[in-house]
């Protein structure tokens, strides 16, 4: 499943900016504001207007679960997938209503189930602040001094922005450090869940299929976006096609990939390679491993852990997937030699060595400074929920009475209204779970770092893990988000006082978060961010602006056509079908995880079994796209990003056209599951605009 990048847990520098090698025909998430015209005339001969770019931007959605969506009907209906939904419908449930395993359908609107803490955004305006951001800190020599005051300045237009429109304001990066935009987003924070089918029928396979292909998986969700308490109107949504994709044809896909690190130096990759990657892989291996010993504990525990070991699992998978890419020669060449091209091109000017010449050994020192520390940064955690919120909230009083500019990241004045929403969130926090995860977070925090480290003293109490972690899940009272609550109101004089214990080892433990940010932001990224910048321009100089940048969980728009591959001796085919369901159930023999539900067994003889299901796309995605929508030529659905295939993997560090595939539900699968394996015919007809 292609949910956000893990890579986000670690303090690291951003990647910086390589070479622009020769594109493959589909490679490129594009900004919006610089989308791919030039190739879709030359080899489509398809010319997008700019109400056609307008419409599909204003249609699409960014879930701050982690993925993305589109809205498809004019009464804010807002399909994603399964697994992005999947957060939300695990805080709904409980033992007696287990969302994931029964699915969910509200019939009428007075029953759609109300999201706890899910943020929906759609990117509404877009402005080059570039000159502004980079003109903060020029004339200022001292590099740490130079960060601060760029960081200011954003910190003050992001301000500007969310208190002249009050729309939610962030001031993105792009070409690492080339661009500065600020993207302006209508947030929206009352999103209901309209109709979800069961976990086993959007995961057919498993983790066996994940990231796999041929699938055959109903991977999709609806919500319904509501605001002052009555369902959205918008004119901006996607018009269903029921016949959906066909091969050959070109589509469009419209979502926020998280991350992806295609701009990297060699150094960087270095790093990521013998010392990121390593460490992550036996980080979620050791999570794994001990919330799958739960989950055998019994029916409700599994439930309890279930979400966690579908999105380690996933990020496992990936991390692998990393590995194998950076360990391929072929990469690593490609690699090399499009840095190695870069620098000719900036050598054979004199005036362009001596400005940008020097930033690549500036990447490589810092890289060398960066690696000793990166286990630090990893191992540091407590993956608690309640110490999270805690440290939120000791840091959120102090914050907010500092000048904006001078906060920490997250806690500028445009950032305190999707933070509030987070930290008071009302869905239920599970003692048992929260043991669980910090127990493993700090057992293993002591292994890596040892008894001493600073970070672990401050929580361990007495060196006994087991001891501490009772301590602190059994005594705190922030699972109540009126404690919460109080303690926000009450500033810095009411988290002083308290004596709730997760605020106290909160009250510990922020020196060393705070000193840990100050060291990363004076030493390394106050070096990274003028060498990406001097790397930027001398891309623009070199190569011009026919490229696009790496992503950044930002809207972009991606391309291709329907298409195969080859695989395993044979080719791929462009699309599945339910016929091809439950033969691969029935050459399983039913058995998990590959089993089918009780209502698709049940619905055998009303399905058209040739119907596609599932297809793919050499769109270009990553971690992110999850949930986005895929469109045609006039901006109708004709399918739904839910996944990868195992080639796509390499996809984080380069696009291979030939095997990397984007894997999608078809939309005639969705119209024929809701009509007849879920008796939803009314949902059916809205999405169909038949109401």
């Amino acid at each position: 499943m292609y949910m956000l990048n893990f890579r986000a847990v670690l303090l690291l520098p951003a990647t910086l900016l390589l070479a622009a090698p020769a594109l493959h025909a589909e490679e490129g998430m594009w900004t919006f504001d610089n989308p791919p015209l030039k190739q879709l005339a030359e080899k489509y001969n398809f010319h997008p207007t700019q109400a056609w770019l307008d419409h599909l931007r204003l249609s699409s959605v960014r879930l701050n679960d982690g993925g993305s969506g589109s809205f498809v009907s004019p009464d804010g209906l807002l399909l994603t997938n399964h697994h992005v939904a999947r957060g939300q419908l695990q805080k709904n449930s409980t033992a007696e209503h287990d969302y994931l395993r029964t699915g969910f359908y509200a019939t009428t609107q007075a029953e759609e189930m109300k999201s706890p803490d899910l943020e929906v955004n759609v990117l509404v305006g877009m402005q080059n602040v570039t000159e502004r951001v980079q003109g903060a800190a020029k004339r200022i020599a001292d590099e740490a001094k130079a960060l601060k005051a760029r960081e200011a300045e954003i910190a003050a237009i992001e301000k500007e922005s969310k208190d002249k429109t009050g729309l939610r304001s962030d001031v993105v990066s792009l070409y690492h450090g080339g661009e500065y935009w600020l993207y302006q987003y209508k947030a929206y924070t009352d999103v209901r869940l309209v109709f979800a089918p069961e976990e086993q029928a959007a995961f057919f396979g498993g983790d066996p299929d994940n990231f796999t292909y041929p699938r055959y998986d109903l991977d999709m969700a609806l919500f319904r976006v509501y605001e002052n308490g009555k369902p959205l109107h918008t004119a901006n949504y996607l018009k269903w096609n029921a016949k959906g994709a066909q091969p050959g044809e070109l589509i469009f896909i419209s979502g926020n990939p998280g991350a992806t690190s295609r701009e990297d130096t060699i150094a960087q990759l270095v790093t990521e390679r013998d010392v990121v990657e390593p460490a992550i892989i036996e980080y979620l291996q050791r999570r794994i491993a001990a919330a799958q010993q739960f989950a055998a504990q019994g029916p409700e525990q599994a439930r309890l852990v279930g979400t966690t070991i579908f999105g380690l699992q996933n990020s496992l998978k990936v991390y692998q997937g990393r590995v194998e890419a950076l360990a391929d020669k072929a990469i690593i060449a490609k690699k090399q030699a499009a840095e190695d091209d870069f620098r000719k091109k900036v050598a054979a000017n004199p005036a362009w060595q001596k400005e940008y010449g020097g930033a690549w050994d500036t990447i490589a020192h810092v890289e060398e400074q960066i690696r000793p520390e990166i286990k630090t940064q990893l191992f540091r955690r407590t993956d608690s929920q309640l110490f999270t919120v805690a440290l939120q909230i000791v840091q959120y009083v102090a914050e907010i009475k500092r000048p904006d500019g001078d906060r920490l990241p997250g806690f500028h004045d445009a950032q305190l209204e999707s933070l509030r929403f987070r930290m008071l969130s009302p869905a239920r926090i599970y003692p048992a779970t929260e043991k669980l995860y910090m127990t493993t977070a700090l057992t293993l925090a002591q292994e890596k770092l040892g008894t001493q480290d600073a970070y672990v003293q401050a929580i361990v109490q007495g060196g006994d893990v087991g001891r501490t972690v009772d301590t602190l899940v059994d005594g705190t009272k922030l699972s109540d988000p009126a404690v919460r609550k109080e303690l926000i109101d009450g500033g810095e004089a009411a988290v002083a006082a308290s004596t709730d214990p997760m605020i106290e080892a909160a009250r510990r433990v922020d020196p060393i978060v705070r000193e840990t940010s100050r060291h990363l932001r004076d030493t390394i990224s106050s070096v990274l961010t003028p060498a990406s910048e001097k790397l930027a321009k001398a891309r623009f100089l070199v190569y011009g602006k026919d490229v696009y940048p790496d992503a950044t969980f930002t809207l972009r728009l991606s391309y291709g056509t329907v298409k195969g591959y080859p695989y395993n001796g044979t080719i791929a085919p462009p699309f599945t079908t339910f016929y091809g369901l439950f033969d691969r159930s029935a050459s399983f023999s039913n058995k998990p995880p590959f089993d089918l539900t009780p209502k698709e067994a049940a619905a055998l003889g009303k399905l058209d079994l040739s119907t596609p299901l599932d297809f793919v796309s050499t769109g270009d995605i990553i971690g992110g796209n999850s949930g986005s929508p895929v469109v045609n030529r006039t901006g109708e659905l004709v399918g739904l990003i839910f996944d990868g295939n195992i080639e796509s993997l390499a996809g984080d560090f380069v696009y291979d056209g030939q095997r990397n595939r984007a894997v999608a539900v078809h939309s005639a699968a969705m119209l024929e599951g809701l009509r007849k394996i879920y008796n939803a015919d009314k949902l059916a007809d809205e999405l169909e605009g038949k109401q």
